[in-house]
């Protein structure tokens, strides 16, 4: 395994990030592939000895079992100073609105949810897990630092957002003196690349760690067209996002298998070889343990300038899908995009 500096940060965490939206209880969530807690426990083991050190859940996660499960597993195989633990929190809801509850309340509120659910005391990273239109910016950056000055997340993230969602956000903290996210999880790889367009930019330019998350778009970078398996079967959510453009992608998926063929590897090293020349650590889930052992294996290998173009020159540009195309749709009826106490910005 090789480790790295996340962003502007001073946490340290393996190349690969393990995704833990495959753990927890079915009957809780949205998914029926997850696993359940003695099975995530081998794969959550499994990437402590291989080297993995950097995990990634989420309170909405099998309504808070993943983070339930990964807290137990981790407690009992190694120290708390010894990885890097991410969880993320989701918008104000509807009916948090109604009772007058605000932005800061809401995340003390998710932040002490999450840390009960992982039994831990504080997280690595706390991550926006989604833009919350209704809420003001400020309120949301003020509640995130209000949670850092009291030791509960040592630094902060962002998921699905816009680059200039990201820029603001950022710009504001500076102004404010509020903390500044360091690391942005987006919908990144090797059939959909359109976090290059304004996303890699900005986070090269700033030093923002990018931890993209559907390394493998759901598994059809591992597989070719003959091979399936329960993911691909079930998995509701990466159809939608995929199936609409599975045509225009099987010419590259169909170039990862050649080099995989070439090289004897999985396909799996090859995707991911492509993906970590461009971000720090892809979030990559598994729930088998030779999705952990290929995951890992992808850290050593590298492709040549002239694969990576091989493997990107065929790509056409995709339309937004799942919470990026709502932010779409969200951003166009926005009112304000930040405010300073009661002023509207």
């Amino acid at each position: 395994m090789k480790y790295t500096k996340l962003g502007n940060s001073d946490l340290i965490v393996s190349r690969i990030c393990m995704g833990c939206m495959g753990f927890g209880d079915a009957k809780n969530g949205q998914h029926s592939w997850t696993l359940d807690e003695e099975h995530s426990r081998e794969i959550i083991k499994r990437g402590l000895e291989l080297g993995i050190n950097f995990f990634d859940t989420a309170i909405s996660y099998q309504s808070g079992t993943s983070e339930q499960y990964v807290g137990r597993v981790l407690r009992d195989y190694t120290k708390r100073e010894d990885i890097v633990v991410a969880t993320k929190f989701l918008p104000r809801t509807q009916q948090e609105m109604e009772a007058g509850i605000s932005g800061q309340q809401h995340i003390e509120h998710m932040v002490n949810k999450s840390l009960e659910n992982l039994g831990m005391d504080y997280v690595d990273l706390y991550i926006y897990h989604m833009w919350d239109y209704q809420t003001p910016l400020y309120d949301i950056m003020e509640g995130l630092n209000n949670i850092i000055k009291a030791g509960k997340t040592r630094y902060i993230g962002i998921s699905n957002c816009f680059a200039w969602q990201l820029a603001k956000a950022n710009a504001l903290a500076e102004k404010e003196g509020f903390a500044k996210f360091v690391s942005i999880q987006g919908h990144y790889n090797l059939i959909f690349r359109e976090e290059e367009r304004e996303m890699a930019k900005l986070c090269a330019e700033d030093n923002i760690a990018m931890t993209p998350y559907s390394a493998l778009a759901g598994g059809r970078l591992s597989k070719t067209f003959k091979e399936t398996s329960k993911r691909l079967e079930e998995d509701s959510y990466a159809k939608f996002k995929y199936n609409a453009t599975a045509e225009q992608d099987s010419v590259i998926i169909e170039r990862v298998a050649e080099l995989a063929e070439k090289y004897g590897v999985s396909m799996t090293e090859i995707s991911l070889a492509w993906l970590l020349s461009k971000v720090t650590a892809p979030v990559v889930g598994a729930t088998k343990l030779h999705h952990v052992e290929g995951a890992v294996k992808a850290v050593d290998f590298i492709l040549t300038e002239e694969e990576n173009a091989y493997l990107e020159e065929l790509y056409i540009p995709h339309a937004l899908v799942g919470v990026m195309a709502q932010n779409t749709v969200s951003a166009a009826k926005e009112k304000h995009v930040w405010s300073v106490g009661n002023q509207k910005i």
